[in-house]
């Protein structure tokens, strides 16, 4: 039961349904203390009417709340009410206590039993099916939506699948947790995950533990991310120091990022191109955050859907770059030359010396240099991460630099000393120098 003219509680009913029609087994679930409501039996009337054919959908309903066994006795009103559930259409109720986990078997033993019935039905047998599981399949590239509250999130999400999968709105804070949606683009898996909106800490009412929740499951996303897309909104005009706090969190976890300027629709017209917004972006990044240059901007309007289709070849082509490995003969040729062109300052009076360098892993990229010192200076760093940068396309990540310091003693100066001992020895060449003379 809904009321049709609230636009939020029509959304969720919609999703409700369109769950159900596209599920092999929906649990209906009530509370057995309770009993049966009039939304309980208007839910059973609906499911009814899509349940098609028994094969294809499976209804079981959940008595919950029933802890242990004690409201097993004579006369028990939560008896007559199992009892009343039964004559609903959809079998016996199964009794379940959510909080305590129990009857949590029950319900696995029947997803077992509706499994296997797909099976026969399609026509598939478990050696079939292992052999698909074990096949080479490309990973599911893992992709988080992240940024401030009503920039878009949602709405871009649903325009990417082409559906209205998650709750979107003007309304801030629509989404409170981290919604994933297995997806493909172009025969290419992806995990999709639409997060809540964050908000400075300042603005948060900290004795709403929801909204912490929600924060602490977007950032969680993040962490497990390939690409992590921070959308803009454009009305905003200028990059809020919140975006730059989030961009900065998916740097310091080794994410790749891309930036959604999102909502060009408002300020894009004939005298202002989206090719000069996402130049505008561009420059603000540069200017704001210099290590996220060159950062890949992306200007659409997911309302309208205008520019979405552009948005996937460009995180794909950054979990590419974000995964890279590049070989140590490469490395070492590019070394060379940025040592030729500007080497590095001495140190102590003492000459710096860069010997060589190596990956020591992709995803984020993690180089280490062998030098003679245990550190260099930042700014020649930078200059080595820009440049580093400029050469292999390693933009919007950061690129780790590690130094290790090789050892400044001959490690086989000993060997050398010993050989000297023996016949003659260092006292037999120093009397043929002198027979010599």
């Amino acid at each position: 039961r809904h009321n049709t003219k609230n636009p939020l509680e029509k959304q969720m009913m919609q999703q409700t349904l369109e769950a159900a029609r596209t599920s092999d087994l929906v649990l209906l679930m009530l509370d057995a203390k309770v009993g049966i409501t009039y939304d309980l039996i208007e839910t059973a009337k609906w499911l009814r009417k899509i349940g098609g054919s028994v094969e294809e959908r499976t209804v079981a309903i959940l008595a919950n709340k029933l802890e242990g066994d004690s409201w097993v006795y004579d006369d028990s009103p939560v008896l007559d009410t199992i009892d009343e559930v039964n004559r609903v259409g959809f079998g016996e109720a199964i009794p379940i206590s959510a909080e305590h986990g129990e009857g949590l078997a029950d319900i696995a033993a029947l997803i077992e039993e509706i499994q296997l019935k797909k099976r026969e039905r399609l026509g598939i047998s478990e050696d079939e099916e292992d052999a698909e599981d074990t096949s080479d399949q490309e990973k599911p590239l893992q992709l988080a939506i992240l940024g401030r509250q009503n920039v878009g999130k949602s709405t871009l999400v649903n325009a990417l699948l082409q559906q209205q999968r998650v709750l979107s709105g003007a309304t801030p804070g629509l989404t409170r947790d981290a919604i994933t949606v297995e997806w493909s683009w172009k025969g290419r898996p992806v995990k999709l995950v639409d997060t809540a909106g964050i908000r400075r800490g300042v603005q948060r009412d900290h004795s709403n533990v929801i909204e912490d929740l929600a924060v602490r499951d977007a950032m969680r996303a993040m962490k497990v991310a390939d690409v992590a897309v921070l959308v803009l909104d454009a009305e905003a005009r200028y990059l809020q120091r919140q975006e730059l706090a989030i961009a900065d969190a998916v740097v310091k976890e080794g994410r790749s990022i891309i930036v959604v300027a999102n909502k060009m629709d408002l300020i894009v017209d004939a005298e202002y191109t989206k090719e000069e917004y996402a130049e505008a972006v561009t420059e603000q990044m540069e200017i704001r955050f210099p290590l996220l240059r060159k950062t890949p901007v992306v200007p659409m309007s997911s309302l309208t859907g205008e520019c979405v289709q552009d948005l996937m070849p460009v995180v794909f082509s950054a979990r590419d770059r974000w995964a890279r490995t590049i070989s140590t003969g490469t490395l070492n040729r590019w070394l060379e030359e940025v040592l030729f062109a500007f080497p590095p300052p001495r140190q102590k009076g003492r000459e710096t010396k860069i010997k060589y360098i190596m990956q020591t892993k992709g995803r984020p990229p993690t180089f280490l240099l062998f030098c003679n010192v245990s550190s260099l200076p930042q700014n020649y760093l930078r200059y080595l991460t820009r440049n580093f940068q400029d050469t292999f396309k390693f933009f919007g990540m950061e690129v780790r630099l590690a130094i290790k310091k090789s050892a400044e003693s001959n490690p086989y100066e000993k060997n050398i000393k010993q050989s000297w001992k023996g016949v003659g020895g260092w006292q037999g060449r120093k009397k043929r120098l002198i027979r010599d003379l």
